[in-house]
């Protein structure tokens, strides 16, 4: 009799969820054991360190030894996972950008592990935060958080978003989900994609990306909203940064080497961009003596831009799509192109 395929959820999510999953597959065998996890410190916290003692530890490894399928990476054991973990044939990471770590850790060349990522997931509140940064922009957050420090009441004036051009550099999943919501304000979308044979919904003119310097000198609003690639480290560069328009806004939901952060800074510091909305940076966390983190001008979010209280579920229903997918060898949907890196 052959054994059930053997799934281990190495990061927490909610008990029912894990109820979901064991209702839909009664076939497989779904190990779940929080006591050996890290306590969440926020809802959809996979990144939680557990404090096992020697006992647990050697119980955590066992388990790792016997699965065949990981929902999510164990952060507790990178280096040494494919040693721990050898009948593992699939990961289900609960984050989209893992191209760089996968590189990182030499995983592809160490094991003949699948992964598939959470492209998709985080698109809606990564969208969100580009345009809550845009309306905050739009109507001068920074005057209106003085004058109220100072308790000082005097008539201003903002600008609506209603003409103004967004240029999103990638128009993947969170790209298209910041081009519909910016449409629905009346904004002029633009964008930078890999194929440009087909349009894209609500994105009124596409470009590739080389073509960026010809373009920015056009936009109100840049959302950088790429994967970090080899071709997209520095893209936004202090020539790049120069070509903005100024007055402009820099969103940035993709990763912090896309950018040049001290041309950023410059740029920000003179005046020639209004300001800035950060989700992520050059070092993270941001060091404590960053000049980001006293100018008027910044948003700042410590890399959880993407991270809502509906991510867990819609993490365990792709999931669940996926297993289906691998259990009926069917392909899996996100799976990742270790050459481009998503």
């Amino acid at each position: 009799m052959t054994a059930p395929l053997n799934v281990l959820i190495a990061s927490y999510i909610e008990p029912e969820l894990v109820g979901r999953i064991r209702e839909r597959f009664p076939q497989v065998e779904v190990v779940y054991r929080p006591d050996l996890l890290g306590t969440p410190r926020y809802v959809a916290d996979h990144t939680a360190r557990p404090n096992r003692t020697g006992a647990q530890e050697a119980e955590w490894q066992a388990l790792l030894a016997s699965a065949d399928v990981l929902f999510d990476f164990d952060f507790t054991h990178l280096g040494d996972l494919p040693e721990l973990a050898p009948k593992v044939k699939w990961i289900q990471a609960s984050s989209a950008g893992i191209g760089q770590f996968v590189k990182r850790m030499r995983y592809a060349e160490r094991t003949s592990w699948v992964f598939t990522t959470a492209s998709g997931i985080h698109a809606r509140p990564l969208a969100e935060f580009a345009l809550m940064a845009m309306l905050m922009f739009g109507k001068d957050y920074p005057y209106l958080f003085r004058e109220k420090a100072a308790k000082h009441w005097a008539r201003y004036c903002g600008f609506e978003l209603h003409g103004k051009t967004v240029l999103i550099v990638g128009l993947g999943s969170i790209g298209r989900e910041t081009a519909r919501l910016a449409k629905a304000f009346g904004m002029r979308v633009t964008g930078t994609r890999r194929d440009l044979s087909k349009p894209v919904e609500h994105v009124d003119r596409m470009f590739p990306v080389d073509q960026l310097h010809d373009h920015l000198p056009e936009a109100d609003f840049v959302v950088l909203s790429t994967p970090h690639t080899p071709e997209t480290e520095n893209l936004l560069s202090a020539g790049a940064i120069a070509k903005m328009k100024r007055g402009a806004v820099l969103i940035n939901v993709a990763r912090g080497a896309v950018v040049d952060e001290p041309a950023m800074i410059a740029a920000l510091r003179s005046g020639h961009l209004l300001g800035a909305a950060l989700d992520v940076f050059a070092v993270e966390p941001l060091p404590a003596d960053s000049p980001l983190w006293d100018m008027p001008n910044i948003i700042i979010s410590p890399h959880s831009a993407s991270t809502a209280d509906t991510e867990n579920a819609k993490l365990v229903d792709l999931f669940c799509e996926n297993l289906d997918a691998f259990l009926t060898g069917q392909p899996l949907k996100n799976v990742l192109n270790m050459d481009r890196l998503y």
